[in-house]
């Protein structure tokens, strides 16, 4: 018998399941995020361990869905210092790179930049060649000062031969202990956001060696020495550990993916809404044959706009720790929460704070904590309290909906317990076993996945070899994130002719995903 662990580290709690070949939870727990996050990981491990008796060379792998990545993004705080590079002078040179940046994280990442002369037209024609002398020009003046390097090439989804020739010159003149990130690898077509993904994801090398490393230790700590270990990627698969430190900023957004790849597994549902309600947070996502529906807008993190892959989310400020509030002007819900510090803090457990648990026991819809604690809150006031939180999460589910038509809801996180049975424009809702720790369920059982998007000019090839040449890319790449190659299947293939370029331009995105490599 094999065993796997999953950990997921959110914003209230961190999760913890152990689950056996037929994807039966046999141990789960949940505790308070810490401060430390690895404490609070090390924690949950313990205690999960604890509840059953197994060997633990038979703990054959072990996810941890973290962030950390996020969070070094949002406190400005453990990034690189990181040179950037942009191939794409004269042409490129109308807008600096990290522009729209907010000034505190461009100080935290970045005082280098530079302009290269090159870059492709978008049906892969050079604009001019790469200028190798500007180039190690730059990268000699950078050299000694940066800690990691971004390199951006106008089209280089189109063609990366600039970005390709680049990064190994750059590797001759700064050495091999700097991390390069090439922008085609992270990113999609638009140039500024494509490149302020591949500089916070440079950024972020030392956050996830760190991660990596410090999940590897605690396993140890508990003598589980024999796993394979994965961290969490945002389109609810997994990725290696060297995979990861490649592309951490991947890992941004993972938990509300773990926790719909969950409730799907613990539902049975492929295509349904999910809502995740956390102690801080509840996130509305989308299932889409079984994976969460990815969001076709930029997306802001920590201030910058970038356009890699994220997952479709409406987070909404509502969870258990949300804190009510009412005075002469009437009822308010959130969105500041008091999160982790709830089992101090609301009322139900001895604090000061009138919470939506507190509400959500006071009107009998769950019994936890003391409920004493809260019987003289008038029932009237509870009553309109819950109004609002189920107002927020009607309107957040909504605007997730594609048609008119009343769609299955699943319910998880631990928060879940504050949602009514009826919620206009649904059709059933669906509380599956064990949805409190659908997240890290999401992450024991989740499989590797590699994804492309390119744009093609069907002027030098046909259309069906466009899409052959994305699936083997895409599978190349679900092999190299650490899919056994012989399990791989294309699960989502999307084709776009894109009309107003010349051409006969056509942007093909395509996933592929295998289980875990043995």
């Amino acid at each position: 018998m094999e065993y796997r662990i999953g950990i997921d580290v959110g914003g209230t709690n961190t999760d913890a399941v152990i689950v056996d070949d037929s994807k039966t939870i046999i141990a789960s727990i949940k505790r308070p995020t810490t401060t430390d996050v690895f404490e609070g990981i090390l924690d949950a491990m313990k205690a999960v361990l604890s509840q059953v008796e197994i060997d633990r060379d038979d703990i054959a792998y072990a996810m941890l869905g973290t962030t950390h990545s996020t969070n070094a993004i949002v406190t400005r705080n453990h990034l690189l210092k990181t040179g950037v590079i942009r191939i794409g002078k004269p042409a490129g040179m109308a807008i600096e790179p990290m522009i729209d940046w907010p000034v505190d994280l461009k100080d935290a990442v970045s005082e280098h930049i530079y302009h290269v002369t090159g870059g492709h037209e978008f049906n892969g024609k050079e604009i001019f060649p790469l200028n190798e002398e500007e180039l190690k020009t730059a990268l000699e003046a950078m050299k000694g000062e940066i800690e990691a390097l971004s390199i951006t090439s106008i089209f280089s989804p189109v063609s990366y031969d600039h970005e390709d020739r680049a990064a190994v010159i750059a590797q001759e003149i700064l050495g091999d202990e700097i991390p390069i990130t090439r922008s085609h690898e992270i990113a999609s077509i638009g140039l500024l956001e494509r490149e302020n993904a591949a500089i916070l994801n440079a950024s972020l090398n030392k956050v996830a060696k760190s991660t990596a490393l410090g999940f590897k230790k605690a396993l140890a700590d508990q003598g589980v020495t024999k796993a394979q270990v994965y961290l969490c990627q945002n389109d609810g698969t997994l990725m290696s550990i060297d995979y990861s430190i490649d592309y951490p900023i991947l890992t941004i957004a993972c938990g509300p993916t773990n926790s719909i790849r969950g409730a799907s597994f613990l539902s049975g549902y492929e295509d349904a809404i999910v809502l995740d309600v956390g102690g801080t947070t509840s996130d509305v996502g989308v299932i889409k044959q079984g994976f969460p529906r990815e969001s076709s807008l930029a997306v802001e993190i920590g201030g910058a706009r970038t356009n890699f892959r994220m997952p479709d989310l409406n987070s909404l400020g509502l969870g258990g720790g949300t804190i009510v509030r009412v005075n002469d002007e009437g009822i308010t819900v959130g969105p500041d929460s008091v999160g982790y510090r709830i089992t101090e803090k609301a009322l139900i457990f001895g604090g000061d704070t009138l919470t939506a648990s507190d509400i959500t026991v006071r009107l009998g819809m769950a019994e936890f904590g003391d409920p004493s604690k809260v019987s003289d809150i008038p029932l009237e006031i509870a009553q309109k309290a819950h109004k609002i939180m189920m107002e927020s999460v009607q309107n957040g589910i909504d605007s997730m909906k594609l048609t008119k038509d009343p769609v299955p809801l699943v319910l998880v996180g631990g928060g879940s317990i504050l949602i009514g049975d009826e919620i206009e424009g649904t059709k059933e809702i669906i509380r599956p076993e064990n949805f409190g720790v659908a997240n890290a369920l999401g992450a024991a059982i989740a499989q590797v996945s590699g994804q492309i998007e390119r744009v093609y000019s069907l002027d030098q090839m046909t259309r069906e070899e466009a899409v052959a040449d994305a699936k083997r890319i895409a599978t190349e790449e679900a092999i190299k994130a650490g899919a056994a190659a012989e399990t791989v299947r294309i699960v989502e293939v999307e084709d776009i002719p894109l009309a107003y370029l010349p051409g006969n331009a056509t942007r093909i995105r395509v996933k592929a995903v295998g289980d875990l490599k043995e």
